[in-house]
């Protein structure tokens, strides 16, 4: 990490924000399934996430590296991984950055119909109290023990030759990344919210879920 490196300005606003959808990954508990696109009460759950996320940005964009024009078709640019395999989120986060022309991306999975309205909001806060390059969400685990939701991130677009270089070495995990740097952290209590789907089961739950009301 660079010593002593200048404070960056936290976002002005939510203009200072492109919100990036990641939808790249392999699924592998889902059978292969393309989670953004799986019915969710009649609808894409990427339309839901998309939908959630839009009112906290100024710009929308999709990760995605298959059913490229579904994705475009709900009118957001679609910046599939721009490194071989799918090595995972941390390549979401690579082509997000890469891209963007906003100087902060906020980052969620497709799969969290029900992320937070403040969630924009609450990660800005935490960068302008804890001047950092990154901040994460953090809510309540299964035992109560608070834990990270490292795919629910800020990032300014400076760390994007720190995210290549530590692609090229092999890492693939955001939370090993994120531990590496100046990362602040916000606290959320629901962590319904942060729920999201990793098998048939989960998409029953979340299906319940959407019919409780916030």
């Amino acid at each position: 990490m660079e010593a002593n490196p200048p404070p960056l300005a936290p976002p002005s606003g939510p203009e200072a924000l492109t919100g990036l959808v990641l939808a790249g990954g392999q699924a592998t508990r889902m059978g292969g399934a393309d989670k953004g696109r799986l019915g969710l009460k009649g609808r894409p759950m990427a339309a839901w996430v998309l939908e959630r996320l839009a009112p906290q940005v100024g710009a929308l964009a999709v990760n995605a590296n298959r059913n490229g024009a579904a994705y475009a078709a709900r009118g957001v640019p679609v910046w599939p991984d721009r490194l071989p395999g799918l090595p995972g989120p941390l390549a979401g986060w690579h082509a997000g950055l890469a891209h963007a022309t906003t100087p902060w991306v906020l980052t969620v999975p497709c799969d969290a119909p029900r992320l937070p309205h403040d969630l924009a909001h609450r990660l800005v806060q935490a960068v302008t109290r804890q001047p950092s390059e990154l901040a994460l969400a953090v809510c309540p685990g299964e035992d109560g023990t608070p834990t990270d939701q490292p795919v629910f991130a800020l990032l300014h677009c400076s760390l994007l030759p720190a995210l290549e270089a530590a692609l090229a070495q092999g890492q693939r995990g955001v939370a090993r990344f994120a531990q590496s740097r100046r990362t602040a952290r916000a606290v959320f209590s629901d962590a319904a919210a942060f729920a999201n789907v990793n098998t048939p089961e989960q998409l029953q739950a979340l299906e319940a879920l959407l019919q409780a009301p916030e």
